[in-house]
C-alpha cells in the first residue's frame, strides 16, 4: 500500500537541499537518510534520501543524486510516497492511516445512521472526515475527540457526537443576551 508521506517545497541553498511539507506523523520513520521513495509524478524518482536535518522548524532534506539548487528547484511540488504494509498500524494509540478509516459507516452514539466516510481533507488546523449520506449529499465532520468519540476498526464504524447543526439544519441558537427588563418585543 503506498501512502504520501510529503511534499517537496522550495530548493533550500545551493547544494542541493530541498523544503518539505511533512505529511506523516512518523517523519522520522518513513523520512530517514537511505528511504527510497517512489514519486507522483513518478517521473521524478525513485528518490533516495541521502541527508536530513531541521532548519529554523522545517525538516530540510537531500537526495542521492541532486547536488545543486537547479536539481532541488526541479524537485519542486513532486509528492513523496512510502510504501508500507497495510496491515502496519501508526505507532500511537488512537493515531489511523486514511485508509483505515475509509468507507467506515458513521453513525451517532445512539445509532443513527450518517452514511460513510468518502475522503479525508487534512487541513493544517485539523483533519475532515468528507461523509457522503444515504441520500447523496456530503457532510463535513471534523475529526477531533469532541466530535468523533470512538473509532472502531473491527466494525467498521465511527461514532460520532456532533453538536447541534453539523449534520441538520436544526441549529440551536442561543442567545447572548436576556431581554432587558421593560424592553418590548417587537
Amino acid at each position: 500500500m503506498q501512502l504520501v508521506v510529503a511534499r517537496i517545497g522550495r530548493a533550500h541553498g545551493i547544494k542541493g537541499e530541498v523544503t518539505v511539507e511533512v505529511r506523516t506523523d512518523e517523519p522520522e520513520l518513513r523520512l530517514g537518510p537511505g528511504a527510497v521513495l517512489t514519486t507522483d509524478p513518478a517521473g521524478a524518482g525513485p528518490l533516495t534520501i541521502e541527508t536530513g536535518r531541521v532548519h529554523s522548524g522545517r525538516l530540510l532534506l537531500r537526495f542521492e543524486g541532486v547536488s545543486d539548487r537547479s536539481g532541488a528547484e526541479a524537485l519542486r511540488n513532486t509528492l513523496l510516497i512510502a510504501e508500507i504494509d497495510p496491515e502496519e498500524l501508526p505507532e500511537g494509540e488512537d493515531e489511523y492511516y486514511d485508509h483505515q478509516l475509509m468507507d467506515l459507516d458513521v453513525v451517532t452514539a445512539d445509532g443513527t445512521e450518517v452514511g460513510r466516510i468518502t475522503e479525508i481533507s487534512h487541513l493544517p488546523s485539523q483533519d475532515l472526515f468528507i461523509v457522503e449520506r444515504p441520500d447523496g449529499s456530503e457532510v463535513m465532520i471534523p475529526f477531533v475527540e469532541e466530535i468523533v468519540t470512538e473509532i472502531d476498526l473491527e466494525e467498521q464504524r465511527a461514532v460520532i457526537n456532533p453538536p447541534p447543526g453539523l449534520i441538520d439544519d436544526r441549529a440551536e441558537i442561543a442567545s447572548s443576551r436576556e431581554d432587558a427588563p421593560g424592553e418590548e418585543e417587537s
